[in-house]
């Protein structure tokens, strides 16, 4: 019995050991070793690449004349509507301009009412917004405003976030530590030094690996999340060996499976 009772205290000691998560490892924007240091207060400044757009990318189109501006002001999309729409998108992490918005096709067109097939695959918003303006002075005399916009930032987040899904954000920009907080944040289990963001580019998809322990991240060409971006976070060790996420989880989970042993252990010596 006392040869059981050590291998028990031991048990006990080893999985309080390997169940701990170290602050380190869960503590975001930090001044890691080996590292260029960023002290608080330090302007940091960057550069934000314009999006361009891409296959199956979804963009609103309005146009308004002279007279239209007139009449109905800036905005001639009633408010009530607006509303709805981000509402439903945001639930369904679908695009915003589903239904009422052109689609870019596999050739990287939008096909427009009365110009016909306008090409935008590969150009910012505001090329767009020339690129199809100057079609349409082709058949309208008057005096045009054309304003093109995505529907929000549509991300995806997976693995170890508090809350995983499809979302989306209803900005022009967002950092990853938006992204991150939109998804409930990480779990303490979440290799936070390792994520993994699944990028889509002109020719095709690229894998990256951020460190969001690390303050430098702010000056990573990652630090603003783009259309489409996907976030996969892993697990640590702890997940495999069934620790909590925690001592206290890690200690509860060790006393009940001594609970067990001991009870099994008193029924089969009785």
């Amino acid at each position: 019995m006392r040869k059981l009772r050590a291998g028990l205290y031991l048990s006990l000691i080893f999985f309080i050991a390997i169940g701990c998560v170290s602050n380190e490892k869960i503590i975001y924007l930090q001044n890691l070793e080996n590292y260029p240091e960023i002290k608080e207060g330090e302007l940091i400044e960057y550069e934000i690449p314009d999006y361009k757009l891409q296959y199956n990318d979804i963009i609103d189109v309005n146009v308004q004349t002279a007279q239209d501006i007139i009449e109905k002001g800036f905005n001639n999309t009633p408010t009530g509507m607006n509303n709805q729409m981000g509402a439903m998108a945001g639930q369904t992490g679908g695009d915003i301009y589903y239904m009422t918005g052109y689609s870019v096709d596999k050739n990287g067109m939008i096909k427009l009412p009365i110009v016909g097939d306008v090409m935008v695959k590969d150009l910012t918003l505001e090329e767009a917004r020339v690129a199809i303006e100057e079609k349409l002075r082709e058949f309208l005399k008057n005096e045009i405003f054309v304003k093109v916009k995505l529907g929000g930032i549509r991300y995806a987040a997976l693995g170890e976030f508090r809350r995983a899904g499809k979302f989306v954000v209803l900005q022009d920009r967002m950092t990853i530590f938006e992204a991150v907080a939109n998804a409930g944040d990480l779990t303490n289990i979440a290799k936070r030094d390792q994520i993994l963001l699944i990028r889509q580019y002109p020719d095709g998809t690229r894998l990256h690996r951020i460190n969001l322990n690390d303050r430098n991240i702010i000056r990573s060409p990652f630090y603003f999340i783009q259309p489409n971006d996907q976030l996969y976070a892993e697990p640590m060790k702890v997940r495999e060996v069934g620790a909590g996420e925690n001592a206290a989880q890690s200690l509860s989970l060790v006393i009940s499976a001594i609970t067990v042993s001991v009870l099994l252990i008193n029924t089969f010596t009785r």
